[in-house]
């Protein structure tokens, strides 16, 4: 570890630090946060600047599927908006266990969690070729009637089934890098591009637009390094 602590390090927790999958239950979820968490206590006590960015896989395999389960009865959501609920679901868990973490140590920091934009290029490749799985398995059938019906891209995943696919573009810049910046600045760990950031695309006119796209996470992490 450099020991320079004026220098801000990120942390990158995948999402299972958070959630293994479906089965566990929210307390499990705390307490999977609060094993991961725990080695940071000390750095944050050193007084390091402590950027935190983590995957959502289970979590966003999870809202897909109530989005599925609730369309009849709601409208639907994009996968960009789940993207950006699964920040705030799992940036609460991170926040409220590093928190209680570091006042239980007497460590006098706090956390603070950014609902983060990451600009991504229309022209990128990778929307014309997805290949990103998310969500769950089908069989054939259904995967294609949703293709047919949804507009889904589908592919077979190995043997195991069918799965939507979506692109994977690259991260080209992060929209809240000056307010974590600040935040980092003032003190605070940050929990930010959760999920590898909710990916838009910056029109002409500067204006952004969030798309259905999935980042791929360490690239992320990379870019805010």
């Amino acid at each position: 570890m450099d020991k320079d602590i004026s220098k801000p390090i990120v942390i990158a927790l995948g999402g299972n630090a958070i959630s293994k999958g479906s089965n566990e239950t929210i307390s499990e979820q705390f307490a999977r946060a609060r094993t991961s968490l725990l080695p940071l206590v000390d750095l944050a006590d050193a007084g390091y600047k402590i950027a935190i960015t983590h995957g959502n896989g289970p979590q966003v395999g999870n809202q897909l599927l109530r989005v599925e389960l609730s369309q009849d009865k709601v409208i639907p959501m994009p996968l960009f908006l789940c993207g950006a609920m699964t920040q705030g679901e799992i940036g609460y868990i991170i926040v409220n266990s590093l928190d209680n973490l570091l006042r239980e140590h007497d460590v006098k920091r706090r956390v603070s969690a950014v609902v983060t934009q990451v600009i991504v290029d229309r022209k990128d490749p990778a929307f014309q070729n997805p290949t990103k799985y998310i969500g769950r398995f089908y069989t054939e059938e259904e995967a294609k009637h949703l293709a047919k019906t949804a507009g889904w891209s589908v592919r077979e995943d190995s043997g195991r089934g069918w799965r939507r696919v979506v692109p994977s573009p690259r991260p080209s810049d992060i929209v809240e890098v000056d307010t974590v910046r600040q935040l980092l600045d003032n003190g605070n760990l940050v929990v930010t591009v959760g999920g590898g950031g909710i990916p838009v695309t910056k029109d002409d006119r500067g204006r952004l637009n969030g798309v259905d796209a999935v980042i791929d996470k360490d690239r992320a992490s990379a870019l805010l390094a």
